[in-house]
């Protein structure tokens, strides 16, 4: 499933393409796609049609297309304790979503979803998911912490590459969980877009072993680690993200190449890049966990 580094590069190709642009026809081409969307995907279509889209947004794995205020029926309405400020559309990728931007009249993918076309006639986006398990759907926006977001996702953490990501905030809450450190950091309640592949990669720079308990992690400790998971997801960023299979690309197709510098995921049984100690593969959480059993060696109280 994408992480954050790669949602972001969809997110920023997204934005280049659509932002200021006025959506003309929404065609869902499979009801899968716009499940969540309680509506119904007759209901989707038509409350898209004219909208403008004002800005590209991320949080950790999600990314919605905001649409401008000024056009949003309601824009005025409560949604439990908070006011609805404006709508956005939501997207989730899940395994094998892509958001493509292509030429009118490109022929269709074998699996588009959901087509958007624009009033000024140019590059339609389009939503191609091979295994149906991402979608979109039209949700209010909040305001959490100074930050709108759609109502969906409201509860889910800061990631690392936010601005009002609290450093602090985090170290002490992920201190006080009795956990695995792995299993903490895929906590999306607690820092956002740290997947399998990242998770790994950042305690491997951090030289912590994935089960160590947090209750026993310092607080230098913890800083080394959120700054080794900054660390990678942003080199990854530069990379165009990871690409294991044709099924993750950017707006344009293109695979992202930062599989060629992991050093422990997906390498059992090669050489670490730090020591040269063979990779570790154990089982976690019905994944995989990969560790340099040298430099990051197993804690006698583990949490698995």
């Amino acid at each position: 499933m994408p992480e954050l580094p790669e949602v972001e590069v969809v997110r920023r190709g997204v934005a280049e393409h659509v932002t200021g642009r006025i959506l003309s026809t929404v065609e869902v081409l499979h009801p899968r796609a716009v499940r969540r969307h309680v509506p119904g995907p007759e209901d989707f279509q038509a409350r898209l049609a004219g909208r403008a889209v004002s800005a590209a947004r991320r949080r950790g794995k999600y990314l919605w297309l905001e649409l401008a205020e000024d056009a949003a029926p309601q824009a005025t309405e409560f949604v439990g304790t908070a006011q609805a400020l404006g709508e956005a559309v939501l997207t989730h990728l899940g395994m094998s979503g892509q958001l493509l931007v292509q030429p009118v009249g490109t022929p269709d993918e074998k699996h588009l979803r959901v087509r958007f076309g624009f009033a000024d006639g140019g590059p339609e986006l389009r939503f191609v998911d091979q295994r149906t398990f991402g979608g979109l759907s039209l949700a209010d926006q909040v305001e959490v912490g100074g930050v709108l977001l759609p109502t969906p996702v409201a509860h889910i953490a800061p990631d690392p590459l936010e601005e009002v990501f609290d450093l602090e905030a985090v170290v002490a809450k992920l201190r006080s969980r009795r956990t695995g450190v792995k299993r903490a950091l895929l906590d999306q309640s607690l820092v956002s877009g740290v997947g399998n592949i990242y998770a790994d990669e950042a305690l491997w720079r951090a030289k912590l072993h994935w089960a160590r308990p947090t209750e026993t992690l310092t607080r230098p400790e913890v800083r080394t680690l959120l700054a080794a998971v900054t660390e990678v997801m942003s080199t990854a960023l530069e990379a165009g993200g990871t690409s294991f299979d044709a099924l993750y690309v950017n707006v344009n197709g293109e695979s992202g190449y930062f599989d060629r510098s992991l050093a422990v995921y997906g390498q059992a049984d090669r050489p670490c890049p730090r020591c040269g100690a063979a990779v570790r593969r154990d089982a976690f959480m019905n994944r995989s966990s990969y560790s340099c059993p040298v430099c990051q060696p197993k804690p006698r109280n583990a949490h698995y």
